[in-house]
């Protein structure tokens, strides 16, 4: 497997495992049933698409991403302090938006960068940039 494949593939489990953290987290929080419905779906295609990553970079005998406590502490923190005094329905997707919009950033950094990556490989990045461009549109109606 090329290194370009692993970096992007890694990239896509970075993105997918901190969302998946970031909505165990935020998940508490969530008042309105039809968000936390949503939350729930998302988690659950962002696990799908995390375990695409892995099974390909295991295939290839290549290793996973591997996270810090760090990382970890710092998404929790902030979710938790963004959380403290606003847990309205409008503020919870705008914070989802505004991760989402991260996640696309990254990996739109990651394809550009790692251009020489083979088609599975993007294929499953393009999967995770468009579903997190479609998590963006369906929030809006939660602003």
């Amino acid at each position: 497997m090329k290194s370009d494949d692993v970096k992007i593939l890694q990239e896509v489990q970075k993105n997918t495992k901190m969302a998946i953290k970031a909505i165990d987290t935020i998940s508490e929080k969530i008042y309105d049933d039809d968000l936390s419905m949503h939350v729930t779906r998302e988690s659950m295609r962002y696990a799908d698409i995390y375990n695409k990553a892995t099974d390909r970079l295991l295939n290839g005998k290549a290793a996973s991403y591997r996270e810090t406590g760090f990382q970890d502490m710092m998404l929790k923190g902030g979710v938790r302090a963004n959380t403290m005094l606003n847990t309205s329905t409008s503020h919870i997707a705008e914070l989802m938006i505004q991760g989402s919009n991260r996640g696309l950033t990254s990996m739109w950094k990651a394809v550009n960068h790692y251009e020489n990556a083979g088609n599975i490989s993007m294929e499953i990045a393009k999967e995770l940039m468009d579903f997190e461009e479609k998590n963006i549109e369906r929030l809006k109606q939660y602003l």
